[in-house]
């Protein structure tokens, strides 16, 4: 019998930390998308994450949040749930420095955005939702994309440290 063994979007690649910036593959556990079948309460306004313990309920474009986990049991005569744990990837990048690296790959001012706000953007040419937690940025890519994503933010890690050693 064969036996299988579940692997995340980036299993493999550990952490790497360069002048100050951490990158690191982060686990969001259950990711469910909920779209609302109308006006709700407690839906997050664009660009805010609602959080209520360890469950987050994230913004992800208009009529749609990802629910990062928690169960979506609250909300199934509300909205439409589908299961996304197995699409995306999520990137931690933390550290004094990550908004100067995530600054080369991404065309909107992360700098503006705090803790607790997110945003729907780019990374390079890969759609890409930006989180802003505490000391940095988690970084949501399509699971196809992740190793991808890893490699522009591993390059621009190292483009930034380069230049600060000079």
């Amino acid at each position: 019998m064969v036996n299988l063994i579940a692997k995340t979007p980036l299993w493999g690649h550990t952490p790497i930390a360069l002048a100050g910036v951490t990158l690191a593959e982060l686990d969001l556990g259950q990711v469910t998308s909920v779209a609302p079948f109308g006006a709700v309460q407690g839906f997050p306004a664009p660009n805010c994450v609602l959080a209520c313990g360890d469950a987050r309920l994230v913004w992800a474009g208009r009529g749609q949040a990802f629910l990062i986990g928690g169960s979506p049991a609250a909300w199934a005569d509300k909205a439409a749930l589908t299961d996304q744990g197995d699409a995306w990837a999520c990137l931690s990048v933390t550290g004094a420095g990550a908004v100067d690296v995530l600054a080369r790959l991404v065309p909107i001012d992360l700098r503006t955005m705090g803790s607790g706000g997110c945003a729907r953007s780019c990374l390079g040419h890969m759609a890409a939702i930006f989180i802003a937690v505490s000391g940095g940025f988690e970084v949501m890519v399509p699971r196809s994309m992740a190793k991808t994503a890893w490699h522009e933010v591993e390059a621009a890690m190292r483009m930034r440290s380069a230049r600060l050693l000079c």
